[in-house]
């Protein structure tokens, strides 16, 4: 590795193939980041992604990981250290749904839902840390949701997990300020992707009915959050981002 590729900015997306993620991926190569991003179950999708960084010259690296088992973190983050030397931003994306009532919800349902969307990120961040505070440097954003503010029903263990995200966020945030990291967290409320289209298939004429910004989001209007957030905001951290079109409580 020479003295230009070390010096040139990476960026890790967890969840990355589809939707927000790969919007995401999109635009920080864009931005002229090295990109690394995981998926679980869509081979197909990070396939086709990596395909079209590769027909675009971007350097990247695709790896299946499972954000809520620690060994599989630990070692894609180690691959990430091998292949790049640094890193700069985090995207901690990845998440699941299991909506159902609290009261009739079954105990996997419940915990999946927590050790994917709570306890990933943090594994996530234990993984990148090392290398920020080597550089003395980084950016870490955590993708929330409206839910963790304004939820729905059957949304507890959802919204729970992702009210944890918006504490690690601040809670982080201090934590790692000597060393000149931020961490802050974006929290979108509907956005036209694979994971919410059962929820606005279902509910479309009331969720339009509380929006402010009459249309659901798009995931690039995520990712350009996401790029502000890693390349423009250097004065912000410990922040919660809402872009939720200006939902309202029913």
């Amino acid at each position: 590795m020479n003295e230009a590729q070390r010096l040139k900015k990476v960026a890790v997306v967890t969840g990355g193939s589809r939707g927000i993620g790969r919007a995401c991926v999109r635009a920080l190569a864009e931005a002229g980041y090295r990109l690394a991003y995981s998926y679980v179950q869509d081979e197909a999708a990070a396939q086709a992604l990596s395909a079209e960084l590769e027909s675009q010259g971007r350097e990247h690296l695709a790896l299946r990981c499972d954000i809520a088992d620690p060994d599989q973190v630990a070692a894609f983050f180690g691959q990430v250290e091998a292949r790049f030397g640094r890193l700069d931003v985090l995207v901690n994306n990845a998440g699941i749904i299991r909506d159902g009532l609290l009261a009739n919800m079954a105990y996997a349902d419940l915990a999946q839902v927590i050790q994917t969307n709570l306890v990933g990120p943090m594994l996530c961040c234990q993984g990148a840390i090392p290398a920020m505070m080597r550089q003395r440097n980084g950016c870490i954003v955590n993708l929330s949701s409206v839910a963790a503010q304004k939820p729905g029903k059957g949304q507890s263990n959802y919204a729970a997990a992702k009210g944890g995200v918006e504490a690690l966020t601040r809670a982080l945030a201090v934590e790692l300020a000597p060393r000149n990291i931020r961490v802050n967290a974006i929290a979108p409320g509907i956005v036209n992707t694979g994971m919410s289209a059962a929820l606005v298939d279902a509910q479309a004429p009331e969720i339009l009915s509380r929006l402010l910004v009459k249309r659901h989001a798009e995931p690039e209007e995520i990712a350009e959050a996401v790029l502000f957030l890693a390349e423009r905001a250097p004065y912000m951290s410990g922040e919660v981002l809402a872009l939720n079109g200006g939902l309202k409580m029913p």
